[in-house]
């Protein structure tokens, strides 16, 4: 492939809304409500962390009774999203500091900083990185972010749109230029989706990716496949 480009990108989202349908972009709900939720998305399955942030929203009426809860009460909603020890004292530990900060527990404020200054302002957090940041930009405020997955990362890879040896958190940045603000919500939304269905991690299914033809990784698969076929 060559070196990517917009071209390129516009060329891959063409393919996958022909793959999976069109993602037109969309609110996920406020800031607070859409942090907490990626927070919990960590290290789990989306299954899990639904099914996490809905127990913890039946169990507590508002955010202000998450924070002042006892951590273990928080432990027990959030159980099946993993990791508990950890992300339940990083939420609370989150919203009191919003709370400290603003007078509320509320991130609206965000929505009228540029790019860089919410994302910055989020970065402040203990347990938040680039990937829960920008995903809160970006599904909260519709902030012109493009975060990155370890689906994303994976696909990015695979297709050489970013260096072998690049890190998730690198390809923030090296893949944000080549895809058009407008484009950059459908574009996460639609390689997320490829990666669970056909990029996967473990036995990708190469022979039927709509992005075969553009991608080196999934032509040496299908190479060393028909190899060992005949």
């Amino acid at each position: 492939m060559a070196r990517p480009d917009r071209r390129t990108a516009r060329t891959i989202l063409g393919r996958l809304r022909r793959a999976y349908g069109p993602r037109p972009p969309r609110c996920w709900g406020d800031g607070v409500s859409v942090l907490v939720d990626t927070i919990l998305s960590q290290n789990t399955t989306a299954a899990n962390s639904t099914a996490g942030y809905r127990q913890l929203r039946r169990r507590f009426r508002s955010w202000n009774q998450v924070a002042d809860a006892p951590v273990e009460e928080v432990e027990r909603c959030i159980r099946v999203s993993g990791l508990i020890n950890l992300k339940a004292p990083r939420i609370q530990a989150i919203l009191r500091q919003i709370r400290a900060d603003r007078g509320r527990i509320n991130l609206q404020h965000l929505a009228e900083l540029d790019d860089e200054a919410a994302l910055a302002h989020l970065l402040t957090f203990t347990g938040v990185g680039p990937k829960t940041a920008h995903c809160t930009l970006l599904f909260a405020f519709g902030k012109s972010v493009f975060p990155v997955d370890t689906h994303i990362h994976r696909i990015a890879r695979r297709l050489g749109l970013i260096a072998p040896r690049a890190t998730a958190e690198q390809a923030h940045d090296l893949l944000k230029p080549i895809i058009p603000p407008a484009d950059r919500y459908e574009m996460h939304v639609l390689l997320i989706e490829h990666g669970r269905k056909t990029c996967r991690a473990v036995n990708p299914r190469c022979g039927q990716c709509t992005l075969l033809r553009m991608c080196p990784f999934g032509k040496e698969q299908v190479r060393s496949a028909v190899g060992e076929g005949r």
